[in-house]
């Protein structure tokens, strides 16, 4: 039996999208893909903000964006749609403070939603978050290289801060430490989340490639990027997808007219109850109305071409299944 895991980019339910949710259906935010999300096995996604009506605004340092969503709507779409698991390890967690993080917390935990890369201290900021998805043990782990000042501490909740960089020891030694305490669960399947780098970059730096490829080497199933609210190429690395960034999933961000960040898309992995992977699908999806649909045909060429162009200096080759990307990883 294949499941089907889901992997999304940004998730950012506050300012605009908040605001307009109030006026729709919880379910609304998922425009025309919550039958197929709800299809799926298993969800995750990056939550690019807090859930939270509480908190004073991050001013300890200068703060640009601030995001933060009412948990009265956004924890039942979360639950809408089947998410699984949050990675919570971004620059917008800590938005309002402790106390929203706190809630943002409490909120997933009481949801049953599991989440990782930020908590109450550093050692929970850290902790791996555990999924089972139907007989297949999934773990699940969030870091960031954004925002040093969100970093957790012994004593102070934040997020699961390093430095991307494979020839960091001190960045190795913490990553290993992190891997190592989800591989004592003995997971069938690893997956690492990295919120990384900055916005509106199309390409890699060399040392992310390093830095994932090193996370393969460590026995890491999938990288799942995302920071650059555009989508970058894919490799596959001994069998292994690194999605160098996945972009935005959902969001009211102003649209580059050339990089086009409301487009991406929705990435779908095949993967059996033993963890062996065998499919990369790739679902067009774009952003409209604070909301997130199948991408039209129009956007859905451009995506599928563009996707092409960014991972052809990998060595990643495509075919096409009916309106999306499939890549083979069972060879």
């Amino acid at each position: 039996m294949s499941l089907r895991i889901g992997l999304t980019g940004d998730v950012m339910l506050g300012r605009l999208v908040d605001e307009r949710q109030w006026k729709r259906p919880v379910a609304a935010v998922w425009g025309d893909l919550l039958d197929t999300l709800c299809d799926l096995d298993g969800l995750f996604i990056n939550l690019e903000c807090a859930l939270s009506s509480r908190g004073e605004p991050w001013r300890r340092t200068p703060r640009t964006f601030r995001f933060r969503a009412d948990p009265d709507w956004a924890v039942p779409a979360l639950d809408s749609a089947g998410v699984d698991c949050c990675a919570l390890a971004n620059n917008h967690i800590l938005d309002f403070e402790e106390a929203a993080l706190r809630d943002t917390l409490d909120h997933l935990d009481d949801q049953n939603i599991a989440h990782a890369g930020a908590g109450r201290t550093r050692e929970e900021a850290f902790e791996p978050a555990l999924v089972s998805i139907h007989d297949l043990e999934v773990a699940f782990v969030s870091l960031t290289d954004n925002t040093p000042e969100y970093a957790a501490t012994e004593s102070s909740p934040g997020t699961a801060y390093v430095v991307i960089d494979a020839d960091d020891e001190k960045s190795r030694t913490t990553v290993q430490e992190t891997l190592e305490r989800a591989r004592v669960h003995s997971p069938d399947l690893l997956i690492v989340s990295l919120h990384w780098g900055p916005n509106m970059v199309e390409r890699p730096p060399e040392s992310f490639r390093e830095f994932a490829r090193w996370l393969v080497d460590e026995g890491v199933d999938v990288v799942h990027g995302h920071s650059a609210h555009v989508f970058q190429g894919i490799e596959v690395y001994h069998g292994r997808p690194i999605l160098y960034d996945t972009g935005d999933f959902v969001d009211d961000y102003a649209v580059d007219a050339r990089l086009r960040n409301d487009r991406s898309f929705l990435f779908e992995l095949s993967v059996s109850q033993t963890g062996e992977l065998s499919e990369l699908r790739l679902r067009p999806t774009e952003i409209s109305d604070c909301l997130v649909h199948e991408a039209s045909q129009v956007a859905a060429e451009w995506s599928r071409r563009r996707m092409r162009d960014l991972s052809s200096p990998f060595g990643t080759t495509f075919e096409l299944g009916g309106n999306d990307l499939v890549l083979d990883l069972s060879q």
